[in-house]
């Protein structure tokens, strides 16, 4: 590759990364960057912020976020910070040794939640006889239906709202080392229980701890992972949860035939999940932006960047990015129903909550949660073996995490909007595919083999769009004074949402049949795919503070745009194939406009 390409690329892509809002300079910090010698206003910084001894970095630092300096101009840069600069655009993904264990630990919580998840869809062909509710009557329906949805129920009425409050006390770290410790006791408490109502309590007390590791570590992820691969990364989330489902249905699979006890042990699984996860958390840095949310400590958050980042320098560059450009109009310090009230009332954040609740609840829509937590049910009343249909959920849990791997490099390529607006239309097809299947008779093997390909073929597409999607763009579209409360309040939708499906899926199945209720969730697949289309913007390869001026674009104005603009543009260029189609960016030039907060 050329030289000088390539340093113009690197330029390019840093002064992308250190863009300043022209309003993140006023307030408190106007002196820094009133008129005056930039070398002096570092040196104030570093001074006032105890990073005197890093002064040396922090000038070169401040050299490349005004994008005027050559690289190799840099006073005093060594040739390992010339290296790993140039690494930003031409090895995005060579990153620290801490970073990948960061993403790791992300891992072990998304791998219990799964594993939790598909540790009652076998636990299901066991423990209604067990507790004497295996009859097919209401009553015993809506208990199944409890104790299934019960880590939703717990998660979206209580777990999700303790993410905020936890996390301001305890870090990012320590709220995720105590939710794990009770998902540990969870699992091994509920494989003890005696009753329904026992199991149903650890499933509830479950749910919480789930909901406070899921929001938790999302929004960890995303504050560590630089902007370029923050998608790719964000997609371990999904892709571990899948590979949790997956080894649950393993694990299912192992004991089937462990007598009356088996169901216990495949609820117990997951706890082992959790032992890593306790190990590890505190080996990780804590995040940046909670170091400087919580009590504006930028040293701190240079020491945990400067774990995360190849070179100290590109630690000094973020941190005094972030210190320009943050934002002096919202009080980080307001009460919590105050900050539940922003999510709605404050149109920069109004806007972030309506894409993360739009592409949450979607999530929920398109129906994989069902058939998470009734594959192996759906293919029992197929006339699939118990071994049969364990077998053929694990292959389900196996499609499920393949098919998240091409989210990795998809995710900051095509962007979060377009994977889900590519694959929801063939979703609601293959839905439909399988709804028809239930034409066949049980007796043709056409039927198991129509029913159960169809189900793969919409795992496969659901696995890099509407699988990852939806934890990755919440957990970076709010701003930093509302980051905790806004993720935490869409995983509450979310789970609001997949508690209400769960719930009535045994009775939804019972009254309309199978083949009605596969009907339903195609229909419901072409529902999320409006509401995506109108209501979710594109964040790809923005910076967690650049997504401002994405959000500043009024709901009204991005909604005619996709109505009036773009799906002219889409049905000329790609069905009348006419290749010259151009498409008028939202503001007229080429991004999205900053408008006045208080215009809707």
């Amino acid at each position: 590759m050329d030289r000088n390409n390539t340093e113009q690329e690197t330029l390019a892509l840093l002064r992308a990364d250190a863009s300043i809002n022209e309003e993140a300079g006023r307030g408190s910090h106007e002196s820094f960057i009133a008129e005056g010698n930039p070398s002096d206003e570092v040196a104030e910084f570093a001074q006032i912020y105890n990073l005197s001894h890093k002064l040396d970095h922090l000038r070169k630092a401040s050299l490349l976020i005004q994008g005027n300096t050559s690289i190799h101009e840099l006073p005093a840069i060594t040739e390992d910070e010339i290296e790993a600069l140039q690494a930003e655009t031409e090895s995005k993904w060579r990153q620290p040794l801490r970073l990948y264990l960061t993403i790791t630990v992300t891992a072990l919580g998304a791998m219990g939640q799964g594993w939790a998840q598909t540790s009652m869809n076998g636990a299901n062909l066991y423990f209604p006889k067990a507790f004497g509710i295996d009859t097919d009557t209401p009553r015993n329906n809506l208990i199944l239906g409890i104790i299934n949805s019960g880590i939703y129920i717990s998660n979206g009425l209580l777990g999700a709202w303790l993410v905020s409050p936890l996390n301001r006390k305890l870090g990012r770290r320590g709220a995720v080392f105590l939710a794990a410790a009770v998902s540990c006791l969870s699992n091994i408490g509920g494989a003890l229980t005696q009753n329904w109502q026992q199991l149903l309590f650890f499933r509830l007390v479950l749910g919480c701890a789930l909901g406070i590791i899921s929001s938790t570590l999302n929004v960890y992820a995303a504050e560590c992972v630089p902007a370029a691969i923050r998608g790719g990364l964000a997609v371990s989330w999904q892709m571990f949860c899948a590979f949790g489902i997956f080894i649950g249905f393993v694990a299912n699979m192992a004991v089937y035939d462990f007598g009356p006890n088996t169901w216990r042990l495949q609820i117990a699984g997951p706890f082992l999940s959790t032992i890593p996860l306790l190990c590890l958390i505190y080996v990780c840095p804590e995040s940046p932006a909670w170091h400087l949310k919580h009590g504006g400590r930028y040293d701190l958050a240079y020491y945990s960047l400067a774990k995360l980042r190849n070179t100290e320098l590109q630690a000094a560059r973020e941190i005094y990015s972030l210190y320009l450009q943050r934002p002096t109009k919202v009080n980080v310090d307001s009460s919590y129903l105050q900050q539940i009230s922003e999510l709605f009332t404050i149109p920069r954040i109004r806007r972030a909550t309506l894409a993360a609740y739009t592409v949450m609840i979607s999530q929920q829509l398109c129906g994989i949660n069902i058939i998470s937590f009734y594959s192996s049910t759906i293919f029992a009343d197929a006339d699939f073996s118990t071994f049969g249909a364990l077998l053929a959920s694990t292959v389900f849990g196996f499609i499920n995490f393949v098919g998240a791997f091409p989210a990795v490099w998809t995710m900051d390529t095509l962007g979060r909007r377009s994977l889900l607006l590519l694959t929801l239309p063939f979703m609601a097809l293959t839905m439909l595919a399988a709804s028809l299947s239930f034409s066949i008779e049980n007796e043709n093997p056409a039927h198991l083999w129509l029913l159960a390909s169809m189900i793969y073929l919409f795992c496969a597409e659901y696995s890099p769009g509407m699988g990852p999607v939806p934890a990755a763009y919440t957990a970076e579209v709010f701003p930093l004074s509302h980051r905790e409360i806004g993720v935490s309040s869409a995983v509450a939708m979310t789970n609001i949402w997949a508690s209400a499906l769960s719930l009535t899926f045994p009775a939804l199945l019972s009254t309309l049949g199978s083949q009605e209720s596969f009907m339903l969730y195609a229909v419901l697949n072409v529902v999320a795919l409006v509401l995506v289309f109108l209501f979710v913007p594109e964040t790809r390869l923005k910076t967690l503070e650049e997504l401002d001026q994405v959000f500043m674009v009024p709901t009204r104005r991005f909604v005619v745009y996709q109505v009036t603009e773009y799906l002219p543009w889409w049905f000329e260029r790609y069905v009348l194939q006419r290749n010259k189609a151009e498409l008028k960016p939202v503001d007229g030039v080429g991004g999205y406009q900053e408008l006045e907060q208080d215009f809707e």
